[in-house]
């Protein structure tokens, strides 16, 4: 029989005491936070981004939770951005001053507001990840801040030599004449600059149409005349939000410049909302082709069918599988860093090189980002609308239908 020593006795109330220190120190919840547009022109998207992250926290929590934290559930705080960058600015000073205990967050959509909202996060020091596209949100220096999608520059170089592509190999020639049409916020902005500078000389392409706006759009009848004189080959369209959207390809349309007759690129998730199709007719935008900075794949099939039961929305796209994504890579930097500590999930991020889980949601299937923060390897997807639904065409590891050139008139 084994005898037990006062010495034993204490030792292992000691060690009990030490477990229970252990478990107690685990939070039983650990704060992320969501700042997108939830009012405003650019609402839909926003909508879409917390559809996607409220299923993405509650994927994560089903599953246990933080492993490394004792199970600890993700708890997402929601902060509306607004209608302007000011608004933006605003709400992300408010969010640091109410939620100090944030591990990290994302947002705010649209570039310009994210360009506001990271000043203050940059200086509480508090990890944020983004979809937004400008380069100057990762330009800064900023030590903070993670840009998971290719910056404008990036898309700038790499669409226009894939559309050349796509023309050439439907018509047999190369396009000559191209048009912009877009509006002067932060991600538009950093998009012309390489166009303009390089992209279209090396491509033999002449601008025939710079039309820039101020969004939102209160009508496009003096820009379908510009169109109309300059004949264009194709048009990037360079809008942000699905109002505007909605007036272009409804006055094309109307003057017969359609996507079935005049090749329209738009650029960016908005695109693809479903909003989109349900504001105008589906003959509006079939055919419209869309570059955007990711596109679920077919190793996200399985959850775009979850996406689709659940908020009862027609596909699975560009701004609620980011948003699925951030939550996911704020949960594995968490779970890496077996903290919920804000310094020490932003470590995590720094040196985080993932090629499963989070990854399956890239065309590239990575996520690693390197010094300025910007996801390496980041890559453009590009959609078409087929039968009023946007089919992934590009790159190949998320194509699902060949991509078609319309007929220009």
């Amino acid at each position: 029989m084994t005898q037990i020593t006062r010495r034993t006795a204490l030792a292992g109330a000691a060690a009990l005491a030490g477990s229970r220190a252990a478990r107690a120190a685990d939070p039983a919840e650990v704060k992320i936070a969501m700042m997108v547009p939830l009012s405003g022109p650019w609402a839909r998207s926003g909508l879409l981004e917390q559809m996607g992250a409220r299923m993405a926290v509650d994927d994560i929590n089903a599953a246990g939770g933080i492993k490394s934290l004792g199970g600890a559930k993700i708890k997402l705080v929601e902060f509306d951005a607004g209608d302007s960058a000011e608004k933006a600015k605003d709400a992300a000073q408010r969010m640091v001053a109410q939620e100090p205990d944030l591990a990290g967050g994302f947002g705010a959509w649209l570039s310009s507001f994210t360009l506001a909202i990271t000043e203050v996060t940059e200086r509480a020091e508090l990890p944020w990840m983004t979809l937004s596209y400008s380069d100057a949100i990762t330009g800064r220096g900023f030590k903070y801040v993670f840009q998971s999608s290719p910056t404008a520059d990036a898309q700038a170089a790499e669409v226009v030599p894939i559309i050349m592509k796509l023309a050439e190999k439907a018509t047999g020639k190369k396009p000559t004449k191209v048009a912009i049409v877009g509006d002067n916020s932060a991600s538009s902005m950093s998009f012309y600059k390489p166009l303009k500078d390089h992209v279209f000389k090396e491509q033999g392409l002449t601008l025939v149409v710079d039309e820039v706006f101020a969004p939102p759009l209160s009508d496009a009848t003096s820009i379908v005349q510009k169109l109309r004189s300059g004949k264009p080959d194709f048009v990037l369209l360079q809008s942000t939000n699905v109002g505007d959207d909605k007036l272009l390809v409804e006055k094309f349309a109307e003057f017969g410049l359609s996507a079935k007759k005049m090749p329209l690129i738009g650029g960016g998730g908005h695109w693809c909302a479903p909003e989109l199709t349900k504001l105008t007719a589906p003959e509006n935008v079939e055919g419209v082709i869309v570059a955007l900075a990711d596109w679920p794949g077919k190793k996200a099939a399985e959850l775009g069918k979850r996406f689709v039961e659940r908020t009862k929305e027609p596909w699975f796209g560009h701004d609620s599988i980011f948003a699925y994504a951030h939550v996911s890579i704020l949960a594995a930097a968490i779970d890496m860093a077996k903290s919920a500590d804000r310094h020490k999930v932003a470590a995590a991020l720094h040196s985080m090189d993932l090629t499963t889980g989070p990854a399956d949601l890239f065309p590239d299937g990575h996520v690693s980002y390197d010094e300025k923060g910007r996801r390496k390897g980041a890559q453009l997807c590009v959609v078409q609308y087929h039968n009023g639904v946007p089919m992934p065409v590009f790159p190949e590891s998320i194509a699902t239908t060949p991509a078609f050139w319309p007929k220009s008139s």
